[in-house]
């Protein structure tokens, strides 16, 4: 009987052996076959992808279509599920194949109606541009029927195949993008909500002024939205609240300060990190197309790179480009809203969620002349809630008649700054500051896009009465430019781009000067500049925030010697957040529990969705406005100098609890930790663990080496979560020595071994070229692919 147990035992284990080597076997399949020759239909001739050690394609093809058709069958090979998910999130169809955890996301979709602007987006562009998404979505679809093995995990986990790739579906990355990027309403959103709480003039204090000095009040915000569940609605929006916001750096150098004698431009886009970053690199080359940069699964153009003439680098304006309108019902008809000199039916629009192992939802929509109403996302569109009012968001990426594809498929192609001018007029949404360089010796900057000419827009503003009405766009001819500058650099990292005499409001909401000074510092150091030093620049982390308030942070006497010996620690440190030391931990740790202790008793509810470093409101606070540092919960007078030491002290309590005693055997690198989270199969056991990478890094949220953290976020409020996915530095005098580096790898699938093999490079400084392959001698380690026209 022992035997017979013992032996089916065996066999048990030998049936899960095999099935379990087997189910691997399965699952390797699903990576792409990057060497030997594929047909596939619709190419006009054959195509060679040359990938190098990094898995970086090279494409070389007889024609331009066959160019895009390239990309897309690579990018469907590496990227799939990221396309995939990137359609779904901008059509609002994740729900039905995630289920109800994706409704609130579909339900803000469907109000922004991004799946009508793109089929409208696609039919306005010019036919050449409609053929180039033509033609990569033809080969998207070539892989998708090629491709013999199983599809990626995460089309196994969640158990269907994807519906064919359309040319409209490419467009959906630019509003998504534009989206992320340009959030003012939400932070009028945030302003109402404290409202609630605090009068005018003390919103205004938590706010850095804006640059005219004077102050922006609100005495009737509270009245304006009483009724409204802003609460609810902040809630139901997709995204953290307090997470970090989007930002970049981006520099030129002119030829009189290099050492080639030609301009170098250096770019780091800052976005949210995820496992795979938003950015694939790609070499491309075709008659009259000649490519190398940073692209964007589903997307055909080179978001980022250079040509044979010109180098080109992105970063966010942090423009105002959206207002919230209070709309008011019409007494008489719930189904009209009240405009100037009278009412106006909603335009209305019916949309059905389908929800994988649920019941479809319906989501009535209604539009105003603003935009569409977002209140709407909660479901309620019968006119009884919100005290007869509701919320309508005016965007410029929800307008009619946006070119921005246009605007990419000619800068690829532009030789000079007058094409570079040219392509950039139809750069609609949103509005980035773009910095060029070119071979011929010239740098130059240049803000595109829509900007909406009215009143400033840090409020909800009532939408009958017509006073903040939209009453145009900002002239293209009249938007920031800058043309080779007597001074030789040009640098743009989100900080004012604009004198005082500029005639048009673009924003007060820039970002506070740190980074963009400290790069103009580190140029004017002196010496030649080469793509090296460009390429150590963006690794600085030295925080000008920090050197700023450190001597208001170390301004009380110490009561007790852990304090004094940790005040002597921060006074004569230099600013640097390296992840080996402990000055940035604990600096970091003090400043967030001062943001709290100074403005969490005044703020009750809306404190999370506010909390963060505040830099320069901080600053405001320990020289002028120092009534914030009592706690109105409490009958005693609070000062600065025993809040300050009550923070330290709380930190240094937390921290020794963590990490010893010893305060100098602290790492900031410890919790400074770059995590990049695949957004699917994070949270699952086993796999979102295998999926996810992680790395200790420098720098903080005000460094050129961005490391940005949500300090709201109580369990991990260090956490590198936000930052440059992409580096990029162009030499002008020898474009085949730009470099580049993503901070994973190219590949979305996580059985890959390119998923993440450029984390430690990315982190540590180093990149590489993007040189043109040659499959006719490629290097030792790169692998050929040939695709060759189906002729059957």
């Amino acid at each position: 009987m022992k035997r017979v147990v013992a032996r089916a035992a065996g066999g048990l284990l030998l049936l899960f052996f095999v099935v379990a080597v087997a189910a691997g076997v399965w699952l390797r399949s699903s990576l792409p076959v990057v060497d030997g020759v594929v047909k596939v239909a619709g190419l006009a001739g054959t195509v060679e992808i040359v990938r190098d050690a990094r898995g970086i394609p090279h494409i070389r093809a007889g024609g331009t279509d066959d160019a895009y058709f390239a990309l897309g069958f690579v990018h469907a090979q590496d990227r799939l599920w990221q396309m995939e998910s990137m359609r779904r999130l901008g059509s609002g169809r994740l729900a039905e194949v995630v289920g109800t955890a994706a409704l609130s996301s579909d339900r803000f979709m469907r109000v922004l109606g991004f799946h009508r602007l793109v089929e409208e987006q696609f039919r306005r562009l010019r036919k050449p541009v409609r053929r180039a998404l033509k033609s990569y979505a033809a080969g998207v679809n070539a892989w998708l029927k090629t491709h013999g093995g199983a599809l990626p995990p995460e089309f196994l986990l969640l158990g269907y195949a994807p519906e064919p790739w359309r040319p409209a579906d490419s467009l959906f990355w630019g509003k998504l993008m534009a989206l992320d990027i340009s959030g003012n309403w939400r932070r009028e959103l945030l302003r109402a909500r404290l409202a609630r709480h605090l009068p005018a003039e003390r919103i205004d204090e938590l706010f850095p002024p804006h640059p005219d000095g004077g102050p922006v009040t609100a005495p009737d915000l509270a009245k304006l939205t009483r009724g409204l569940d802003l609460g609810r609605l902040a809630a139901a929006v997709p995204g953290v609240q307090g997470s970090p916001r989007g930002a970049s750096n981006s520099w030129a150098v002119a030829g009189k300060l290099t050492i080639s004698g030609r301009p170098i431009l250096a770019n780091d886009p800052h976005l949210p990190f995820s496992a795979p970053v938003p950015w694939y690199l790609a070499r491309i080359e075709a008659p009259g197309l000649d490519l190398a940069g940073a692209t964007a699964p589903g997307v055909p153009f080179t978001i980022l790179g250079h040509n044979r003439r010109i180098a080109w680098g992105l970063s966010s304006s942090e423009s105002d480009l959206q207002d919230l309108f209070v709309e008011r019902l019409d007494p008489g008809d719930s189904s009209r809203y009240l405009v100037p000199g009278g009412a106006r039916p909603f335009r209305l629009r019916r949309e059905l969620i389908a929800v994988a192992g649920g019941d479809d939802v319906v989501l009535t929509v209604r539009e105003t002349r603003h935009g569409p109403v977002i209140t709407d996302i909660l479901g309620s569109a019968d006119g009884t809630a919100g005290g007869g009012k509701v919320l309508a968001l005016a965007a410029t990426f929800l307008r009619d008649g946006d070119l921005t594809p246009q605007a990419l498929f000619r800068l690829n192609r532009a030789t000079g700054w007058d094409d570079f001018v040219a392509a950039l007029a139809d750069f609609h949404a949103p509005h980035l500051n773009v910095v060029y360089a070119d071979v011929d010796g010239n740098i130059g900057f240049l803000a595109p896009g829509w900007v909406p000419i009215r009143r400033r827009g840090r409020i909800p503003r009532p939408g009958w009465t017509g006073e903040a009405d939209w009453t145009g766009f900002v002239p293209f001819r009249q938007l920031p430019r800058l043309f080779n500058p007597p001074q030789g650099r040009i640098v743009v990292a989100n900080n004012k781009v604009v004198s005082e005499s500029y005639p048009h409001f673009i924003t007060d909401d820039w970002a506070p000067p740190y980074r963009a000074r400290r790069i103009l510092d580190l140029l004017g150091g002196g010496g030649k500049h080469s793509a090296a030093a460009a390429a150590r620049l963006q690794l600085d982390s030295v925080s000008l925030m920090a050197r700023h308030l450190k001597p208001l942070l170390i301004a009380f006497q110490p009561a007790t010697e852990r304090q004094r010996r940790v005040r002597d620690l921060i006074a004569e440190w230099n600013g640097e957040m390296a992840r080996s030391r402990p000055e940035p931990l604990i600096f970091t740790a003090w400043l967030r529990e001062f943001n709290r202790l100074v403005y969490a008793d005044e703020l009750a509810e809306t404190f999370a969705a506010f909390w963060s470093l505040r830099p320069l409101f901080i600053a405001s606070v320990l020289s002028e406005r120092r009534q914030w540092c009592d706690d109105i919960r409490t009958p005693e007078a609070e000062d600065c100098e025993s809040l300050l030491a009550k923070a330290l002290d709380r930190v240094l309590d937390d921290l020794t609890e963590r990490f010893g005693a010893d305060f100098a055997g602290w790492r900031w690198g410890d919790v400074h930790q770059a995590r990049f989270r695949h957004r699917l199969l994070d949270g699952l056991p086993l796999a979102g663990s295998l999926a996810e990478l992680k790395i200790a890094t420098d720098g903080g949220g005000y460094t050129i080496n961005r490391g940005s953290s949500r300090v709201s976020d109580r369990d991990r409020p260090y956490e590198h979560i936000h930052g440059a996915g992409l580096r990029a530095v162009y030499d002008l005098g020898d474009l085949e020595n730009s470099r580049f580096v993503i901070a994973t790898g190219q590949s979305g699938n996580p059985l890959s071994a390119h998923y993440g093999d450029q984390l430690g490079d990315w982190r540590d400084g180093r990149s590489f070229r993007l040189g043109r392959a040659r499959p006719e001698s490629p290097a030792e380690s790169a692998v050929v692919l040939r695709l060759l026209p189906d002729q059957s």
